[in-house]
């Protein structure tokens, strides 16, 4: 039945991409307004083939997700490790939980350029701004996430004689983990636009540098194809996240079934 239901999911979307596009391309050819602002189907179909023959399109995606991923991966790390600090320890969050809230309030593309003056034009200021975009995202979630463990959990934990760092590991981090994990799907596209707007303020590759040297030149199949790859390389990380949180949070579908279970008899 799930299989069924998944399967008519996939159509539907399917289908609605293709009405989309077809839609897009039918009103670009009758010239329903002005194609040179959006481009259209065919075209980015044809740009994207010249983008990769030419090497261009591997070496912007090289770079680029390089930079994402190491900013999802420093920012996941600190973000998790920070916010389960502040949550076990109160007074640090109480001290310093209205500071990264203030500094969170600042957009980061004002603070690019800074960034770029203390790290250079390399990969550091990128991989920092994405990290710390991305920090936000997990450290909120996690934070959040350990102040709804449920108080009954960990006394029971307690009076099984579990330390510390066992009612951390076996309690709070499985308790946690649905905010968790919803932090660092949030913090994917973070991470990407971390990059990117890295990109925009200094560099000299990238997907960033592409859409705004294509922008300049107005060459809008070219943006269109850039944005195009930038959306399968989230698709496709959100998915391999979806692997991860079924393991991760297998546990939970295995009290589902038991709770049924226990229903039906």
């Amino acid at each position: 039945m799930n299989k069924e239901k998944n399967n008519f999911v996939l159509i539907i979307r399917i289908l609605i991409i293709v009405l989309f596009l077809s839609f897009w391309e039918i009103a670009a050819r009758l010239k329903f307004y002005n194609a040179i602002f959006t481009s259209y189907p065919s075209q980015i179909i044809l740009d994207l083939k010249q983008f990769f023959l030419s090497g261009d399109l591997v070496k912007h995606t090289s770079i680029t997700l390089r930079e994402a991923l190491a900013g999802l991966f420093y920012g996941t790390i600190v973000g998790i490790s920070v916010g389960l600090l502040f949550g076990q320890v109160q007074s640090l969050g109480k001290i310093f939980l209205p500071i990264i809230t203030a500094i969170h309030g600042v957009p980061q593309l004002t603070l690019a350029p800074v960034y770029i003056l203390w790290f250079g034009l390399g990969l550091t200021s990128k991989i920092f701004l994405a990290s710390l975009m991305v920090f936000f995202n997990v450290f909120f979630s996690t934070y959040a996430g350990i102040q709804n463990v449920e108080p009954k959990l960990i006394e029971s934990a307690n009076l099984l004689g579990a330390g510390t760092i066992q009612t951390l590991y076996h309690v709070v981090l499985p308790s946690s983990m649905p905010w968790i994990i919803a932090g660092i799907r949030n913090g994917v596209g973070a991470s990407l636009i971390g990059a990117i707007i890295g990109e925009f303020m200094g560099a000299s590759a990238g997907f960033g540098w592409m859409i705004a040297y294509a922008s300049s030149y107005f060459k809008i199949a070219r943006v269109m194809s850039c944005i195009f790859i930038l959306l399968i390389v989230g698709i496709i990380l959100n998915l391999i996240l979806d692997k991860v949180e079924a393991y991760l949070l297998r546990w939970r579908a295995v009290t589902r079934l038991s709770l049924h279970h226990e229903r039906n008899t």
